[in-house]
């Protein structure tokens, strides 16, 4: 039976689309939903500027923005689930996001990950790095259910 549904966002038309989808599952399971937005760790880094090089109060800025912009993504699911009576909750993680989802996923022992795709093939997914592709090749035993966009 599924009890509680992991919905991860990046604020992206496909991931709505997922997020709609998972509240409306919730709503008629009578499930919770956990809506995860991650920070991705990768974003501050700089290739061109080396770390020594780079002020700190430039990348605090940085840091504070990309963290706004997940607890809006992250607080959109919440939204929808408390219009549709469905119990939410959501988390806000800085990492890699193929492992944050994978690892959230894991320790809050929900039995179904919903999340969005891009559809893109499988050679852009390599090259891209697709989140989506990540998770469903990630060794875990908790099924994922894509929606396309």
């Amino acid at each position: 039976m599924i009890s509680k549904i992991l919905v991860p966002t990046d604020g992206s038309r496909a991931a709505r689309k997922a997020a709609m989808y998972a509240v409306d599952l919730a709503k008629q399971l009578k499930a919770s939903v956990i809506a995860l937005s991650v920070i991705d760790k990768r974003s501050f880094m700089s290739q061109t500027v080396p770390a020594r090089e780079t002020a700190r109060h430039v990348i605090e800025p940085i840091e504070d923005y990309l963290r706004e912009a997940a607890e809006g993504y992250a607080g959109e699911i919440k939204k929808l689930c408390d219009k549709n009576g469905v119990q939410s909750k959501t988390v806000i993680t800085a990492g890699h996001p193929v492992e944050d989802i994978v690892k959230e996923a894991s320790r809050a022992k929900v039995n179904l990950i919903i999340m969005g795709s891009h559809g893109k093939s499988t050679l852009a997914a390599a090259v891209l790095g697709s989140v989506t592709y990540g998770v469903i090749h990630k060794e875990t035993k908790i099924p994922v259910l894509i929606v396309r966009r």
